[in-house]
């Protein structure tokens, strides 16, 4: 049975924590923030309790997720580490160095990075064969993809073991093949959030126009119909003909809009600041929280059953 280490309990962390123990992995979990640590066990609750209505069976037996004092602690004896640390190549460099020397030899070590191509994380390992991407996508306990990404040393056994381990936990692992920064989702995902914003920053839509259109539009569309599906039923003549003067016209700014820099430098960093493209109180961002499981929850078993 693979036992697993979550390094990292902010966004992604506890979600991943309590998809792995309802699965039946014993899993231990560290973040170096005490806070973070002593909520943990409710949010690791509540993505339980998503993962009920979802019909996961508990496979746990009421082991539940042990939350570990220090990274040491933590990684003795797993078989699969997994970090879910901020964004900085530097922060994980650490953490891969931390818990490098603390696991044996046959130890996966797996990155949730977002971006941050594999290959420049295991410029900072001793065994660089062993280091593998596994993306999740947020919030990981609804979201069924995993993205599972080599850098240019990962052993092509460690990508098979984790696709197997993906799939033995009921999820859908996707083999990106080459180590791109970004992957796949997030580079299609930027690519969509760019044009929306330079959208709205230029006064075509609102940006609650935009969600509308976006998400009763192609969003609803391609969660049946893949993008590439969607060429066909389409028609490549007709992505040829609209392509040839439509492409000209989209965003390609390398920068990041003012629309977006001048709310971050104003400390409107979104919910998590109750303030962002949109206000927010407390009282709405737990109504939003509730209302979108119950809509990924939803989606996710019409998809399924479909």
């Amino acid at each position: 049975m693979t036992k697993a280490a979550i390094i990292g309990l902010g966004t992604m962390g506890p979600g991943i924590a309590a998809t792995l123990s309802r699965a039946g992995l014993p899993v231990r979990a560290y973040d170096a923030n005490a806070d973070q640590r002593a909520t943990a066990p409710q949010r690791f609750q509540a993505a339980a309790s998503v993962l009920a209505s979802l019909g996961m069976p508990d496979k746990s037996g009421g082991a539940g997720v042990e939350i570990c004092g220090t990274l040491a602690e933590c990684v003795a004896g797993a078989d699969l580490v997994l970090e879910n640390v901020s964004e900085k190549l530097e922060v994980k460099a650490e953490i891969f160095r931390q818990a490098e020397a603390a696991v044996g030899k046959d130890c996966i070590l797996a990155s949730d990075t977002s971006g941050i191509p594999i290959t420049k994380i295991q410029d900072f390992t001793a065994v660089p064969g062993r280091v593998v991407g596994m993306h999740w996508s947020n919030p990981p306990h609804i979201i069924p993809m995993i993205e599972v990404i080599a850098g240019a040393r990962t052993a092509p056994e460690v990508v098979d073991w984790m696709v197997d381990l993906i799939k033995s936990i009921g999820l859908l692992p996707v083999v990106v093949k080459k180590d791109v920064p970004g992957f796949v989702e997030n580079r299609v995902l930027y690519a969509l959030l760019r044009e929306c914003v330079d959208l709205v920053e230029n006064g075509v839509i609102d940006a609650e126009g935009l969600d509308t259109c976006v998400s009763w539009g192609i969003g609803y569309k391609l969660s049946v119909v893949g993008p590439m599906a969607l060429l066909d039923m389409a028609g490549l003549d007709i992505y040829q003909a609209v392509g040839s003067y439509l492409n000209k016209e989209l965003s390609t700014r390398p920068d990041v809009a003012k629309f977006v820099t001048d709310r971050t430098g104003q400390g409107k960093l979104g919910i998590k600041s109750r303030g962002g493209v949109f206000d927010y109180t407390p009282e709405r961002i737990a109504e939003l929280q509730a209302q979108r499981a119950r809509k990924l929850v939803a989606a996710r078993k019409a998809l399924q059953g479909a």
